[in-house]
């Protein structure tokens, strides 16, 4: 006997995630009251997560053209075209809900997701990357979560055979309620066979493809479009879980099925899984469509068309086949011992229409679904720019050697090695550059060109200035890919923030956009694809704004690339751009000092620009022979780091006119480069003659780091200090 479905009421409109004037416009578009398969339809596709109604206003003002932009935002991934023919895919989302709530299957899924983004397009999945952002390390839940988390991306990514190339981990309490899992991918394709999920041809088949559907998931959208409280580990049933072994085998099915000219349009089954897919390539086509639910492979008996429409389980695909290829279909499915099913039409309704038990279970229109979503213009209020902090009124450390092994063995700064070491970094024999640089360097399988990737955000500066922070977001990942010796091409954005309803969190995006959009466009640098995570707050404390930003880059020439660590002893040390000792919002402020306060480094973006390309052309030419930029930590964190990759000692010696000492050390100014070179002074007369500050300021040898005026520490007592602090947490649980 068939359970009474429930009644609608308030209680449980409200529970779906729908205002009181949201259902008022449900109950217009329908002119009738929606059953529960049609209310959890809404509640999904208006959900914060599907419909961007907080953000879509603001995104709208990002620059995501550009001559070598093949597809922008609106698809699954965005689309360059990176010559010869090929295109690179790549996109990045967050799955910050499901983490915090199950650190493994949550990161884990967050990783399928993302790959199934790039590979739905018609792309092979080269690189995976992530950003994680954990609460404080003495916090109760932190270790578990960064050691469930770290495992979840590496057991989904190894087993799916993709390289983890990259990416990047901090520690501050402002994440002790929500952490964040923003996850990347990368692909490869043929730029004249990229596939998109717009449907097309009345009558052709709808079929579904990959895992069976579960009751895992469900809800997951709408969980992720709610701020935290209490109570968040009872929602432990809306996490998917993931198995990468299938996903595998879907990508490899998917792709073989591309190169058969079968598809019509393609998309995978992410957030509100089935719900989406069909109602976004419904409605990107413009037409209506007949699923009959029967049909639907499903894992669990008694699966009602509530739970089948929007459980999130992973690994499936829904398509849109030319008539009379669904047997071709069926036979690589199967050959891959995938589920198929042919399970419904397109029609030229206009309308979403499901059977289940031969009765209609839902009859819905779908513009409104899929491109009429509200849209929200939220009271912004701005952040104000906090006062420039004077460097000479912050204390100087007694040691300026100790300070910097203080910074280096601090949370944020240790190396990461305890976490790369578990992903498989080389699978597939094109990783270039290991992860632990500026940015990784994948080669283009067969050829002599790479793609640089890498991601990167520093919420400190956001949560001081959004708009300073959104654009230095921006522009140190196109220093982090210039200093490889990369082209910058384009950048996915993750925008992280709180719940949207509360004007400083909605002026803290609407900032952080502008500062994105700014620098975007004075560095010829696209948004083509991206993610907004709202809510990521509980019990009404946000997250610091985190606006992650992962960044693609072109090499042409392998054999002309550069990296962080000294090649040789004897080579002048040379920086590049000015340096004014800014130590507003630095990490030496913080952990040195326990201060926050001051305002964030300013972004001069012409200056970026023109130091960019002078020190990328220098690596090219083949005058430089290591590159590092200068960011978090400054200057002497980067000539460390440097010192540390290598083995190698170096000499530095501030020149005249340099801000205090520990100011010039510590201070974080933008722009800026270190890079070593065979002839110094030829290296700053060519930047000079090109308007660009630089100054030869020591040379590499030896067993030691010296400032002169600060003195010595040796590289070995750096590397420990560096090297030990993650280890030991997560092995003994003692920082």
């Amino acid at each position: 006997m068939t359970a009474a479905a429930p009644a609608i009421t308030p209680d449980v409109v409200k529970a779906h995630g729908l205002s009181a004037e949201e259902y008022a416009r449900v109950l217009e578009i329908m002119g009738r009251e929606p059953n529960i398969t049609e209310l959890g339809i809404f509640s999904v596709m208006w959900s914060e997560h599907c419909s961007y109604k907080s953000s879509r206003k603001w995104l709208r003002r990002l620059p995501t053209t550009a001559p070598w932009v093949i597809c922008g935002p609106g698809e699954n991934a965005g689309v360059i075209d990176i010559g010869d023919g090929l295109a690179c895919v790549f996109k990045m989302e967050s799955h910050n809900h499901p983490s915090f709530i199950e650190p493994y299957q949550g990161a884990a899924t967050g990783v399928g997701g993302i790959l199934r983004d790039v590979f739905t397009m018609g792309a092979r999945p080269i690189a995976n990357l992530n950003a994680l952002h954990f609460g404080a390390p003495d916090h109760p839940k932190t270790r578990h979560l960064v050691g469930g988390v770290v495992a979840g991306i590496g057991g989904y990514g190894n087993c799916v055979g993709v390289p983890t190339v990259a990416g990047s981990c901090d520690f501050d309490p402002g994440y002790n309620g929500n952490i964040l899992v923003n996850a990347m991918t990368v692909g490869i394709a043929r730029a004249d066979r990229i596939f998109y999920a717009a449907a097309s041809g009345i009558g052709n088949p709808v079929v579904y493809a990959g895992s069976k559907t579960g009751r895992d998931g469900i809800h997951g959208a709408t969980m992720a479009s709610a701020e935290f409280d209490d109570t968040a580990e009872a929602r432990r049933p809306t996490v998917q879980v993931g198995d990468p072994f299938t996903e595998k085998l879907l990508i490899e099915a998917c792709l073989e099925l591309m190169a058969e000219d079968a598809i019509i349009a393609i998309q995978d089954m992410g957030a509100a899984g089935l719900t989406s897919s069909s109602f976004e390539m419904a409605g990107k086509g413009g037409v209506g469509v007949e699923i009959d639910l029967d049909r639907v492979p499903v894992r669990e008996d008694g699966m009602t068309p509530y739970e089948i429409m929007l459980s999130e389980s992973q690994e499936r695909m829904l398509m849109v086949l030319k008539p009379g290829r669904e047997d071709i279909a069926r036979r690589i499915f199967e050959k891959w011992e995938l589920d198929f099913a042919v399970i419904g039409r397109l029609t030229d309704t206009g309308r979403m229409v499901l059977k289940a038990r031969g009765a209609v279970a839902a009859d819905l229109p779908i513009a409104p679904l899929s491109e009429a979503a509200p849209v929200y213009d939220r009271p912004t209020t701005p952040t104000p720019r906090p006062a420039v902090l004077d460097a000479a009124a912050v204390p100087a450390p007694a040691s300026v050697m100790g300070a910097l092994e203080t910074l280096l063995s601090s949370p944020d700064f240790c190396s990461r090695r305890w976490i790369w070491d578990q992903y498989d970094h080389m699978v597939m024999t094109d990783t270039v550059e290991r992860p632990g640089g500026d940015a990784a360097v994948v080669r283009i399988h067969g050829t002599g060109r790479g793609l640089a990737v890498t991601t990167d955000c520093n919420p400190h500066y956001c949560g001081a200035h959004p708009k300073t922070g959104g654009a230095q977001a921006v522009a140190e990942s196109w220093r982090n890919l210039t200093a490889v010796g990369a082209r910058p091409l384009a950048i996915t954005d993750n925008m992280n923030f709180g719940n949207p309803e509360r004007p400083e969190i909605m002026g803290q995006f609407a900032d952080c956009i502008e500062g994105i959009r700014e620098a975007c466009l004075a560095l010829d640098f696209p948004v083509v694809s991206g993610n907004v995570s709202f809510y990521n707050e509980t019990n009404g404390k946000g997250i610091l704004p985190t606006p992650t930003i992962g960044a693609i880059g072109l090499i042409d020439d392998l054999s002309r690339r550069t990296s962080v660590p000294f090649k040789a002893a004897g080579e002048d040390i040379v920086l590049i751009g000015a340096t004014m000792g800014h130590l507003g919002c630095s990490a030496y402020l913080r952990e040195l000092h326990g201060r926050r306060d001051g305002a964030p480094p300013p972004v001069d973006l012409a200056a970026e620009r023109a130091n960019g390309d002078f020190v990328r052309g220098e690596i090219v030419s083949g005058a430089v022979t290591a590159c590092h930029d200068l960011s978090d930590g400054g200057l002497l964190v980067a000539a460390a780091e440097m010192a540390m990759a290598s083995g190698l000692g170096a000499t530095l010696t501030p020149p005249p006119g340099a801000p205090a000492l520990h100011a010039f050390a510590f201070g974080e100014d933008q722009g800026r480069y270190l890079v070593t070179t065979a002839d110094g002074p030829a290296l700053v007369s060519r930047a000079e003659k090109a308007g660009i500050p630089a100054t030869v300021l020591g040379r590499t040898g030896g067993a030691e780091l010296t400032l002169k005026g600060a003195g010595t520490i040796s590289v070995v007592q750096l590397k420990a200090a560096f090297e030990g602090w993650l280890p030991a947490y997560m092995g003994d649980g003692v920082a």
